[in-house]
Order: C-alpha cells, then structure tokens, then sequence
C-alpha cells in the first residue's frame, strides 16, 4: 500500500463514519420493503412535486440576485484601493462570523409588521399600512440572499483578480472605453468564477432549513423543510429519507450539470 496513502487515513475515517454511512443508511430507510412506494410519493403526488418546484424556483431566484448584487461588489473590490478592498471583505465576511440563526432572527425584526423597515415608512409617510415583507415568498427571498451573498462575491473577486492587468491596459491603449471592456475582457473572463459562485449558491440554497423555515412561517414549503416536517411530526422516517434522496440526486445533477458547462478545453 502507497504510504502517502496513510496521512489521508483518519479523514477518511470521518468521512465514512459522519457521512457515507448516514447516506447508505438513509436510503435504507427509504428502500423499506424492498419497495419503491415512497419515491413515487415523493416524484408522483402533485403536492409534493410543487414543494420541489418551491424550492427550485426560490434557489433560482436567490442565485440570480446573488448574482445581480454579488458581482459588482465583487468586481469592484477586486478593482479598487488595497484600503477599500480591505473594508469590503470585512463587511462580506463578517456575517460568515455570525450564526445564520442569529441572523434570521435579525431579519425577522426587521421585516415585521411593526419591525424598523414598516416603522420608518410609515414615519416618513411614505405608506399608511405596513408592506407584508415576513412569512412570505419576499422574506424568504430576502433572508436567503443576505445570508448567500458572500458564497457569490468571493468566487467573483478571485476570477477578476486572476486577470491579467496586461491585457486591460493594452485595451485601453486601443481606445476601448470602460463600457465595452467590461463586455468584452472581464465578463467573459470572469464566466468561470460567476458559474463556481452560481453553483455553491445554487446548491446551497436547495437544502436550507432555517431562513425558510422562520421567515417562510409555514407558508413557504421548501423541500428540507418538507423533510423536517416529515420527521418531527410524522415520524414518517422511511418517506422522509427518500425526499433526503431525491434532493441528494438533485443536487448532484445541477453540480454535474455545472461541471459540463464550465469544462474547458485544453488551450493547443
């Protein structure tokens, strides 16, 4: 046997006690019998193919304004001052610092009926009844997109960071103006760290529980909540674990999927 096989050894442990395991276990449960009954549950009742379109949907859109908001910030720290880039990854990293739990709460303070958002709308006259931004599709949104953000800055900032400064410049040697550089040096060599951030995001937000879970109010069904549900007041156990396989094959065919896309070719 190779002995720099042996340093990998207890990680490798760990990652079959704490995950394969748990894994083989769970689609057990949902093998129960012998049969497939459960995943035509889950893949055949129009009810519970909607909470998957719920969750599709809401990661679609969580990965879009990610996106929409993630790149500029992104782009722009990695353009700026040594100074400001600094203060940009303070503000980006530190809610990484901060319980996704804690910040949940934060948000449901803020969105309330009577939270600091409708208050100060309300003072300023600009409304006379408060906007429903909690236990709904909007807060949900919201709450994901915050928490999300940095896992889409960060790719971003190292793709445009990795840019040749050499080839801008000769660029705007040519006359180029800053718009059409933007079309045609930086965005498209920048695809790769858009896709990386758009994957982790996208997949990221396919299995979360708590934003959802609160913000939503039990309103907005998403699938990790579904299973959740399944488990805590069900106790349906063997239904629950093949939800847990269905999102598991999901997750792995959007990675698949991405991996497709962004393969490039060896330059000849």
């Amino acid at each position: 046997m190779n002995r720099s096989f042996f340093p990998a050894l207890p990680a490798l442990v760990l990652l079959f006690f704490f995950f394969l395991f748990p894994v083989v276990r769970m689609l057990g449960f949902s093998l129960e019998g012998g049969s497939l009954d459960w995943y035509a549950k889950a893949l055949g009742e129009g009810l519970y193919l909607r909470v998957f379109w719920n969750t599709f949907e809401i990661a679609l859109l969580v990965t879009l304004f990610c996106l929409l908001l993630g790149y500029p910030l992104g782009f722009l720290m990695a353009t700026t001052t040594p100074l400001w880039a600094t203060v940009g990854f303070i503000f980006v990293l530190l809610p990484l610092w901060t319980s996704v739990l804690v910040r949940t709460y934060a948000w449901m303070v803020l969105l309330g009926r009577n939270g600091v958002f409708n208050r100060t709308l309300i003072d300023a006259g600009i409304i006379t009844d408060p906007i429903p931004l909690l236990h709904n599709f909007t807060g949900v949104l919201i709450g994901m997109v915050h928490v999300l953000l940095p896992y889409m800055v960060l790719p971003v900032y190292g793709a445009v960071r990795r840019l040749d400064p050499a080839i801008v410049a000769a660029a705007e040697g040519l006359g180029a103006s800053n718009w059409r550089i933007f079309w045609r040096i930086y965005l498209p060599l920048t695809l790769n760290g858009i896709f990386a951030g758009a994957v982790i995001v996208f997949v990221l937000s396919l299995g979360f529980f708590i934003t959802p879970a609160l913000l939503g109010g039990g309103r907005v069904i998403m699938i990790a909540v579904l299973i959740e549900q399944q488990v805590r007041e069900t106790l349906n156990w063997p239904f629950a674990a093949a939800l847990s396989a269905v999102l598991l094959v999901a997750t792995f065919a959007v990675y698949a999927l991405a991996q497709r896309f962004t393969r490039t070719e060896p330059a000849t």
